[in-house]
């Protein structure tokens, strides 16, 4: 190669090279005033400005002049702190709604309006319900309306398949709804609900004549806020039919009259729940009533477990889940149809009301206090609106007081 050409090849790479240097400086600088992002590019902001603010978010940039650990700190925790004030004041909106018997499924949670939708579209009970719903009944009236639809009935064994059982013989000999003595005057409903934690109430439960409890709630441990006195008690098919629970051998159930139910079909084909039921409650029972005879134990008759359900639901004018009301709701009808006067506790829940399930366990659920597979919210509101106790029992105590049957005079 000639020694021009050698020069001129020099000097074209050398202006190549130059103009790519300043190509990239000229892109570098573009890149350093515009915005990184739509979103920057929409509020304006330039790119150091996008970072400060992202640093509220994300945490304290370490390294940052200007912007301190502690004031992160501070602002994490103005934020938690006004969260914690928005969940309380609905928190206590909720409770005011309830205490006032205006609480509508709309005002609830999303999550638990979710689940009520879902136990709503479920019907494994069949449940085929085509009366009336009436909520504008006067408490008046809705007493009347218990009193002349409550009839206590427990398997006596002369229905099919029981008769053919012998169970006429294993049952108890006396009636449940004769055990109604003149002892049953002031009675008691025990809720297990969290609430009932450092309400120092156990004093003012043990002087009622007679006091009712349900599934697993104990006493000990905690005689100053239940109290320590158990007449009846009230269980549900899993407490007789789950080894964790210690049927046999738990003091719990013991010394006191046991009334044990299970969600059967709401036709209440009774052979049909016999040989199918939720929870195998039939086994367990036969063997206590043999080992424990002087023991009184029933079974509640799914037609009055459904006939509550429907008592409900003609008192309610929204659709309430196709399930068996709970047990609470059941115990304080019970109660009524026994006692000249009943105060329930914590049933509504006063101004300790807590997402804690029950008084003894730590798991947290607030479908336990409002509702998901019983028509909790529904019966709730229903015993509010019969409540003959001054508002702040109710508040304070979380006490609602109400008549017994044979105490309320009806027109014929």
């Amino acid at each position: 190669m000639k020694p021009y050409r050698k020069w001129l090849l020099v000097i074209l790479l050398v202006w190549l090279l130059l103009f790519l240097s300043l190509l990239c400086h000229f892109l570098d600088l573009r890149s350093t005033q515009l915005p990184r992002s739509r979103s920057a590019l929409q509020s304006g902001l330039t790119r150091t400005e996008t970072r400060r603010l992202a640093s509220v978010h994300q945490g304290p940039p370490r390294g940052v002049a200007g912007v301190s650990e502690t004031d992160w700190r501070r602002k994490r925790t103005n934020y938690r702190s006004r969260s914690k004030d928005y969940y309380r004041s609905r928190s206590l909106e909720i409770l005011q709604r309830l205490w006032t018997g205006t609480l509508t499924v709309g005002m609830l949670s999303p999550r638990l309006q979710k689940v009520l939708k879902v136990q709503l579209n479920s019907n494994r009970h069949q449940v085929t319900y085509r009366g009336p719903r009436e909520g504008r009944r006067s408490s008046l009236q809705l007493y009347c309306e218990l009193k002349r639809r409550t009839r206590i009935q427990t398997l006596d064994g002369t229905e099919e398949p029981f008769s053919g059982l012998g169970w006429a013989r294993l049952v108890p000999s006396l009636p449940l709804q004769e055990l109604r003595m003149s002892q049953y005057r002031r009675c008691a409903v025990v809720a297990s609900a969290g609430a009932v934690l450092r309400s120092s109430l156990g004093t003012e439960i043990d002087s009622h004549d007679a006091v009712l409890r349900f599934n697993a709630a104990p006493t000990k441990g905690f005689e100053r806020d239940v109290g320590t006195k158990t007449t009846i008690r009230i269980i549900n098919s899993q407490i007789v039919s789950q080894s964790r629970h210690q049927f046999r051998t738990s003091s719990l159930y013991e010394n006191c009259t046991l009334l044990v139910w299970d969600p059967a079909p709401y036709s209440s084909n009774l052979t049909q729940w016999f040989q199918k039921p939720d929870f195998d409650l039939f086994s367990p029972y036969m063997e206590r009533r043999r080992l424990r005879p002087e023991q009184p134990f029933y079974i509640l008759h799914p037609e009055f477990i459904w006939s509550l359900w429907d008592l409900i639901q003609d008192n309610t004018e929204d659709q309430i889940q196709p399930n068996p009301p709970s047990s609470g709701f059941t115990g304080i009808v019970l109660m009524m149809s026994l006692c000249d006067e009943v105060s329930v506790y914590e049933f509504v829940p006063s101004v300790r009301r807590s997402e804690r399930c029950h008084y003894y366990e730590r798991y947290r659920d607030d479908a336990c206090t409002l509702g998901a597979y019983h028509p909790l919210l529904y019966e709730k509101l229903l015993v509010q609106r019969i409540n003959r106790g001054p508002p702040d029992q109710l508040r304070t105590k979380g006490r609602i007081t109400l008549r017994g049957f044979s105490t309320v005079r009806c027109r014929p």
